[in-house]
């Protein structure tokens, strides 16, 4: 059985930024403490219904903002995930942090914890352009926040940046880069601007308070940024994400390869065995349910709790889609031949022989031979061309579009399996 990754999801802010539409929430830092419990006792329960030989390879503490809590509650739940799973050497663990929510002890301590890999949502060097954001920090903040997690130190480091913004300049972002870089991170992520629905951002623009999202220049915005990180060491290996040889970000390749990831805590989900799951959004109702004794709210089926709300096992149209969506985003392994055909019991360029052509008779995807990180064997190779990842979703909505006239293959194999 592969393993699988742990995501914790810690949904604790001081403020909700404008452009947020994630399951966060700001002035309920008093919940914490319930939360906590709570979260320990999903991860015990999800430990405790697991098959015996499930292995864990990566945790990833996200949110919000998981430097809210203090370290021995980041302590409480580090010290159950090993007393619940048994955890492989060398596993990735990774939280996210705002720059202004950490001091250098605070640091010190949850590298100490077994934390080898932080992630910092810098988003912009720029005063004008971070009150646009509402981050409740400015680029100074970020600059002694890394200094100090070196000193505490990681060795393994990320910084998110945000691009395509109302009113910025390529000059701006530029800037912005060039200044991340000086910081010498081991990992960058740069994501560009979307208007979610219901976002003070989405209805700032709709009463036309601030100007749209200009698409033409986030594109030259997202060539510009991927020349200034290829210069500086960073390889490509994801449409939104850069880093250092070795220090791609593991976690999140789990998700990208269609393979297994159990989400613990308010909103997280899950997907395990060809099984999509998903836990209850608000903090209170978590805790409510975590702390329930009632049979009904006794351990469930692996890989369900009682704060799950829905789940699902994926057709075999489903899983096919969310491959390939998922492993094209992966700009250098793109979508291995072989290990399509392993998976789905049927060849990629059969599979889609003629979105593929379409797609290739514009430009946007391309075939190579690649040897993948996942085994070292030479196999052809789907992957996106460089126009491809400046207009990744109409290549995704081609292959969304295509499953209706797919012939059925039989069941899919699952990687948990």
């Amino acid at each position: 059985m592969p393993p699988v990754g742990l995501y914790l999801h810690i949904p604790f802010c001081t403020h909700r930024c404008a452009y947020c539409d994630f399951n966060t929430y700001a002035r309920y830092e008093h919940l914490i403490p319930a939360y906590v419990h709570a979260l320990k006792r999903e991860i015990e329960i999800l430990g405790a219904n697991a098959p015996s030989d499930l292995e864990v390879c990566t945790v990833y503490l996200g949110g919000g903002t998981p430097s809210l809590l203090s370290p021995s509650q980041l302590a409480v739940l580090l010290n159950q995930i090993r007393a619940s799973f048994k955890i492989l050497p060398g596993t990735e663990t990774t939280i996210e942090a705002n720059p202004d929510t950490v001091t250098e002890s605070d640091l010190a301590s949850i590298r100490e914890l077994g934390v080898d890999r932080i992630s910092f949502g810098a988003q912009s060097t720029n005063p004008e352009e971070l009150r646009l954001l509402e981050r409740t920090h400015d680029f100074v903040v970020v600059i002694n926040a890394v200094a100090a997690a070196r000193r505490a130190g990681f060795t393994n480091l990320n910084l998110d940046l945000i691009f395509g913004l109302p009113g910025q300049s390529l000059a701006s972002w530029q800037r912005s880069v060039r200044r991340i870089l000086d910081l010498e991170p081991e990992h960058v992520s740069a994501y560009g601007l979307t208007l979610e629905h219901g976002t003070p951002f989405s209805k700032w623009v709709g009463r036309g308070l601030v100007a749209a999202p200009d698409p033409d220049v986030a594109a030259e915005m997202y060539e510009a940024a991927g020349d200034e990180l290829a210069a500086a060491g960073l390889r490509q290996y994801e449409i939104s994400n850069w880093a250092r040889p070795g220090r791609e970000c593991l976690h999140n390749l789990q998700y990208w390869r269609g393979l297994a990831y159990l989400g613990l805590g308010a909103g997280a989900h899950g997907y395990w065995g060809g099984m999509r799951t998903s836990n209850v959004l608000r903090i209170a109702t978590y805790i409510e349910r975590m702390n329930e004794r009632r049979s009904k709210a006794a351990p469930n089926a692996y890989p369900l709790s009682p704060s799950t709300v829905s789940h699902h096992r994926q057709s075999e149209e489903d899983e096919r889609t969310d491959f390939m969506l998922m492993r094209l985003r992966l700009t250098s392994e793109g979508v291995p031949a072989a290990v399509f055909q392993e998976r789905f019991g049927r060849a990629l360029s059969e599979t889609y022989d003629g979105q593929i052509s379409e797609l290739q008779a514009h430009g946007l995807v391309e075939w190579s031979e690649n040897r993948t990180s996942e085994d070292d064997s030479s196999s052809d190779v789907l992957r996106l061309t460089k126009r491809g990842r400046l207009l990744g979703n109409q290549v995704f909505m081609r292959f969304i579009e295509s499953e209706a006239d797919l012939p059925a293959a039989g069941p899919p194999r699952s990687d948990a399996e």
